[in-house]
């Protein structure tokens, strides 16, 4: 085990370029699924907090049951789709990047809505109320909800990206694990340790953490001095 490791920290620091196109990747995969779910999910987020119409009660609570899938399902549902038998079969678009974050993006959006719309509930709602006595219009005040909630905003884009880069089933099962062109951290980790590979398995881990962490570092400090 010691070994392992220390091999794979040797792995970590040699600039291996398999290990840097499958960290690029990753990263390129989930900051592009993370946009496409916020540019749709965050305006919903706000909108489910600003009015009341009907259905509204339903909604959230697809949102809520759409949490709870599990990727692999997700996965399924997005492949149905895009296999040769599927309604968007003749895209071929099946074990491509794009398929990895058609299927991402599915799984970022319900999280990233429902965090908005909860972190929203929680604002004082004189705020609210003083934008409307002011005479504020529709489109001011939801350009004043997300100045005012910035930080439940990005905290909520931040879970999306958790989320997603951790994620497995999706990845595997639209992106086909292909070697340098659709392999994620996630899905070499799997991979790798199924071989017996556990240096580069390991190597992998650590970067994910590393990530991970210093996503959550830059929150906090960003937080702090604002």
């Amino acid at each position: 085990m010691i070994n392992s490791f220390n091999k794979a920290f040797f792995l970590l620091f040699s600039q291996n370029k398999e290990v840097l196109f499958i960290v690029l990747t990753s990263l390129k995969l989930t900051i592009s699924s993370v946009i496409i779910a916020s540019i749709f999910s965050i305006p919903l987020g706000i909108i489910l907090h600003l009015k009341n119409f009907r259905f509204k009660r339903g909604i959230v609570s697809f949102l809520h049951s759409l949490m709870a899938l599990p990727t692999v399902v997700i996965g399924l549902l997005v492949y149905t789709m895009l296999s040769n038998n599927g309604i968007l079969g003749n895209s071929r678009i099946l074990f491509t990047p794009l398929a990895i974050i058609i299927g991402q993006s599915i799984l970022a959006f319900p999280l990233i809505a429902s965090m908005v719309y909860a972190g929203l509930s929680k604002l004082d709602s004189r705020f609210f109320e003083t934008l409307k006595t002011l005479g504020a219009n529709q489109r001011n005040i939801f350009k004043a909800t997300i100045k005012e909630a910035k930080f439940i905003i990005l905290s909520a884009i931040l879970a999306g990206f958790g989320r997603v880069i951790g994620e497995v089933g999706v990845s595997m099962m639209l992106g086909g694990n292909i070697r340098f062109y659709t392999r994620t951290i996630t899905t070499a980790i799997a991979l790798e340790t199924s071989k017996g590979a556990f240096e580069l398995g390991l190597t992998l881990g650590l970067i994910l953490m590393i990530i991970a962490l210093s996503i959550n570092f830059i929150l906090h400090l960003w937080v702090k001095n604002d």
